[in-house]
């Protein structure tokens, strides 16, 4: 019998179903609690408590690993530090780990892969592999079948986080790995919900009037500061030295009517102040009546229309490829394949941005779909028992990242770095 230990799950009720599912199929389920937060989403099945330090977790683990006999890793989030040291820990123990995460495809997906994301993904970048396992699948289903309430989501976290500050005391060294301090965060992201729908009315305004009056514009869809994609997978210590990079490229290589529209991410809080950035450096390199900022707005519509789209490693991306948007990344991106994006240099990317294969496009998220992606969400009920059968599934039929007669594809060609 195989035994799959769950550390930190997202701040849903999803992970103590997959655990459920996977014990009605005959597998054995532990679960290692490391704060309060993890208490509370993991009500009605055991667990053993952390409550040392994490400079002790390895040598904790290691004993616990080997009294428990585990042979699955399971978590939300690779970059998490106590994932991080137990995915590590598990390599020489030869135990398989598992990460799942927001699905690459949005909104309506769950990404699931062994051993890691992004830099540490085994999904292919060649085209030839990634058409052999195209081949294995049927065309995903992109409807969005499982809508859900975003204050339903604002609950489950903030439930997670403040009753694990509040209960702090029972897991006193406790290393949440917050890029901001937990109130500070929230209090920031007040006036974005206050100014959402007069955000939003100002952006589509500004998207009419580009589109109405043809002009030609790119896209730059701004990150989250605290994004692992951003913090782990990309060459940037700040986003403000890819934005900085981005803005000179265009003040010197960009054809004169060409304008450039930043979108800021719909749940930035604005501690980075990031639009004040923006604006100081287009003044600086003469560019500011041909750079503009939005804040919400429609995506569709902007990636209709635009030009192409420069960003770090965002899954707006992959949206991107699909509305046959040319994009350039800046930073390590699972869908950053010869044919699909832009692999020349930014400077080149204004006046001559390549035209993603549709076909490729079309076989890569086949594929993605049906080996590391699957359908459903963490914020329903119905998106979460749509997916727990089939992750479960795939987990114990060891199908994760598998396809055809491979069960383990090879590592990513590029971008693979020592953090994996």
């Amino acid at each position: 019998m195989r035994t799959f230990l769950f550390l930190q799950g997202h701040p849903s009720s999803f992970s103590l179903k997959l655990a459920r599912e996977l014990q009605r199929r005959g597998m054995r389920v532990l679960h290692i609690n490391l704060c309060f937060g993890d208490v509370w989403f993991w009500r009605g099945l055991p667990a053993v408590n952390y409550r040392g330090r994490l400079g002790n977790w390895r040598s904790w683990l290691a004993d616990y690993l080997e009294k428990e006999q585990v042979s699955d890793i399971v978590y939300y989030g690779d970059r998490k530090p106590y994932h991080r040291i137990a995915a590590t820990l598990a390599k020489t123990l030869a135990i398989d780990t598992y990460a799942y995460e927001f699905g690459y495809l949005r909104p309506d997906w769950i990404s699931i892969e062994r051993n890691g994301m992004s830099t540490c993904s085994h999904f292919p970048d060649d085209a030839e592999q990634i058409r052999k396992i195209a081949s294995h699948f049927d065309a995903p289903d992109m409807q969005c079948r499982f809508p859900y309430s975003k204050a339903g989501e604002l609950k489950n976290e903030i439930t997670y986080h403040f009753s694990s500050v509040f209960l702090g005391f029972l897991y006193p060294f406790y290393n949440a790995d917050r890029y901001y301090n937990l109130f500070y965060e929230y209090l920031r992201g007040i006036p974005q919900v206050l100014f959402q729908q007069r955000n939003a009315r100002k952006a589509n305004a500004l998207i009419q009037q580009l589109v109405k009056s043809q002009t030609a514009y790119f896209l730059y869809p701004l990150q989250l500061e605290s994004d692992a994609q951003l913090r782990f997978h990309s060459p940037y210590a700040h986003q403000r030295e890819a934005i900085e990079q981005v803005l000179q490229s265009f003040a010197k290589h960009a054809p004169e009517p060409m304008h450039l529209v930043f979108k800021e991410h719909p749940l930035d809080n604005g501690a980075e102040r990031l639009p004040h950035f923006i604006r100081s450096a287009a003044s600086r390199l003469k560019v500011s009546n041909r750079v503009h900022i939005i804040i919400g707005g429609n995506l569709n519509q902007l990636l209709q229309h635009a030009k192409g789209c420069v960003l770090i490693n965002s899954t707006v991306g992959l949206h991107a490829l699909q509305a046959g948007c040319p994009v350039k990344t800046l930073g390590t991106a699972i869908y950053d394949v010869q044919g699909m994006t832009h692999q020349s240099s930014l400077d080149v990317f204004w006046e001559q941005p390549l035209q993603p294969d549709a076909a490729l496009t079309r076989d890569f998220v086949r594929a993605l779909a049906g080996t590391i992606q699957v359908k459903g969400n963490f914020f329903s009920e119905q998106g979460m028992d749509a997916a727990v059968p089939e992750l479960a599934a795939r987990l114990i039929e060891n199908r994760v990242n598998g396809y055809g007669a491979y069960v383990d594809p090879p590592p990513r060609a590029r971008g693979k770095q020592s953090i994996c």
